[in-house]
């Protein structure tokens, strides 16, 4: 038998590599972008040509390569940054294992021009799926300009699972605004489809954030700082009151590059617990320097996710850094420095201070304007007042006054199929429960499950019939958004429109809505906006749904009246017919339980 372990080509296992460093065109750009600021660069432009899937190009003007650097770039585990094993424990640049390149070189056609500022002429060199073609002299300006075209061309099932335009220009706007984030003395450009999308300037911190993400941002910052020999913090956090329904704007940087790292998060979340309602998320942009011997970056291709030696420590110095910015602002936003250091008291001046008194009616009878059930007492006088409101509390529960309407349901104390009988009036329990008496018992249904469920299917019909009415708002509404999430809206824009959303582009990030559904109340649209995108990318990570069933879903969510809502008669009768006219009534979508019967056998149990 012959042997069968054989060592792969380096083509293939350059295609292996690519598979884990390269997975989407914002992967290439990230390496790049990053190679770029490695190499000393003051100016690096990026150049996007359909979402990156045609091309890449990023240019420099960094201390470029030399003809056999150039070469040698492109070779497997070739690198600047290492020589030994013990370099991996005190890295301070973005790259190091060499990988990058060779791993892009493999899956796409590649130019590189390059010169050193010392030279006169560059290099021009051209590899095609790591198959090297041709290398020449050029003339070029200083610094680096490397072109990926037709990424994937040779990996055709690879090209063939990138989604679609808008979302691939999304994630390339991430990995940009990340290296931007952390390098604001450089200046940046972005071109898409000939279209200059930023143009950052050399500037500080605050500066580039508001340059990225909105000139609002200025007002919103609350600078943190917190040195000691273990660790130094910077950056900012966002005030409470500017707490946003999404993650979006939320950055951790560990010695300049960015990461992920949850048990962080969870520190910057609990220095702002019980400042922001819950469902909101703080905004941050938090810089932390440790010794770079204390932290293991080698444990990711991505090198997004690190290790830290000391975790619990810079857990509880980020925790208490954020809560003391935060008690900072909080205390000099309430001063007023106009009043000569005097404080103004809760009580007027020159006036004397009475005590407070509480009046009581002591002819008050709830019976007399009270209704229950839909009775309502009008009787006078005593205790024949009472007697009449307990007369008609008994009549409500009788045949007579609430004769019973049949509805086709699919519910009953076991689960099996029954026609249900409902009667025509129905009671709220604590704002969150609408009950009604029935056949065979008592009724629950869960207003906000009934209503996510009402309109969930009422939202997944739009999309598929495209058929969405739009209410026409008498001052049309501004929404601003993130770069991504910006993206991400315009990926949707036809889903929204077909639920009856009237919206246009307004600037670059900006938003005009013209109409919203008319389901829509009295929703803060900016908000309704922010919290459907933000659910939609929280299900496609989890829950992997489609788009028209993640879209309807999240929609629903958000909309559906809430527990603590108080209902009128009319609206609870409004539900329960909507409700038992779904497809599906007794699951909300997200499978929380609406209906509940309890039998009049229970009952009489309960009192035996």
């Amino acid at each position: 038998m012959s042997d069968i372990i054989r060592l792969l080509p380096d083509a293939v296992a350059n295609q292996i590599a690519a598979g884990e460093v390269i997975q989407r065109p914002a992967s290439a750009v990230k390496e790049l972008l990053e190679n770029a600021v490695d190499s000393g660069a003051t100016q690096i432009d990026l150049v996007i040509t359909n979402s990156g899937k045609t091309l890449i190009q990023v240019v420099d003007n960094g201390c470029g390569l030399s003809p056999t650097d150039a070469r040698m770039a492109f070779e497997r585990h070739a690198t600047s940054k290492i020589k030994d094993a013990s370099d991996l424990f005190k890295i301070h640049t973005f790259g190091f294992r060499g990988e990058a390149l060779a791993s892009i070189a493999a899956i796409a056609q590649l130019e590189l021009r390059s010169r050193r500022h010392e030279d006169e002429l560059g290099t021009h060199l051209i590899i095609e799926g790591s198959v090297f073609k041709d290398q020449q002299p050029c003339a070029c300006s200083a610094g680096t300009s490397i072109m990926v075209k037709n990424l994937f061309f040779n990996v055709p099932a690879r090209r063939n699972f990138l989604k679609s335009d808008q979302a691939e220009f999304r994630h390339i706007l991430e990995e940009f605004q990340r290296v931007a984030l952390v390098n604001p003395e450089i200046s940046f450009s972005l071109h898409h489809n000939g279209k200059s999308v930023f143009q950052l300037p050399p500037a500080n911190l605050k500066q580039r954030i508001g340059n990225l993400l909105g000139s609002g941002y200025y007002e919103k910052l609350i600078p943190v700082s917190q040195e000691t020999d273990v660790l130094k913090i910077s950056g900012y956090v966002g005030k409470p009151e500017s707490s946003k329904r999404t993650r979006g704007d939320q950055y951790f940087f560990a010695n300049s590059r960015y990461i992920r790292h949850p048990y962080f998060n969870h520190a910057v979340e609990e220095a702002f617990q019980d400042l922001i309602p819950e469902g909101h998320f703080p905004t941050y942009f938090i810089y932390l320097e440790v010794d770079p011997a204390s932290i293991d970056i080698n444990i990711h291709p991505t090198k997004t996710e690190v290790n830290f030696q000391e975790h619990q420590v810079i857990y509880a110095m980020l925790r208490a850094a954020v809560k003391l910015s935060i008690g900072r602002y909080s205390v000099s936003s309430t001063l007023d420095f106009e009043t000569g250091g005097e404080f103004d008291t809760f009580f007027p001046k020159n006036k004397p201070i009475v005590i407070p008194t509480v009046k009581i009616d002591p002819e008050f009878n709830p019976f007399e304007s009270r209704s229950f059930g839909g009775a309502v007492s009008q009787g006078a006088g005593g205790a024949s007042r009472h007697s009449k409101g307990w007369e008609r509390l008994y009549e409500s529960g009788g045949d007579k006054a609430n004769p019973e309407v049949p509805l086709k349901g699919e519910v009953s104390p076991d689960g099996d199929a029954e026609e249900v009988q409902l009667s025509r009036s129905f009671m709220q329990l604590h704002n969150k429960y609408v009950i009604s008496k029935i056949k065979s018992g008592l009724l629950f249904i869960d207003q906000q499950a009934a209503h996510e469920r009402i309109l969930y299917e009422r939202f997944l019909e739009r999309i598929e019939n495209r058929k969405g009415h739009s209410q026409q708002q008498l001052f049309p509404h501004t929404v601003n958004l993130s770069a991504p999430d910006a993206e991400l809206l315009n990926e949707l824009m036809d889903e929204f429109t077909a639920f009856g959303f009237d919206i246009g582009p307004f600037g670059q990030h900006s938003f005009v809505v013209q109409g919203v559904p008319a389901d829509v109340g009295n929703e803060n649209i900016q908000e309704l906006i922010e919290k459907v995108l933000e659910n939609y990318k929280s299900n496609q990570l989890g829950l992997k749904l489609d788009k028209k069933n993640n879209l309807s879903r999240c929609m629903a969510r958000n909309m559906a009246i809430k527990p603590g809502k108080t209902l009128l008669a009319e609206e609870m009768q409004a539900l329960v017919d909507d409700l038992f006219a779904c497809q599906v009534n007794q699951l909300s979508p997200s499978g929380k339980r609406i209906l509940l019967i309890i039998p009049t056998d229970e009952i009489e149990k309960r009192f035996g």
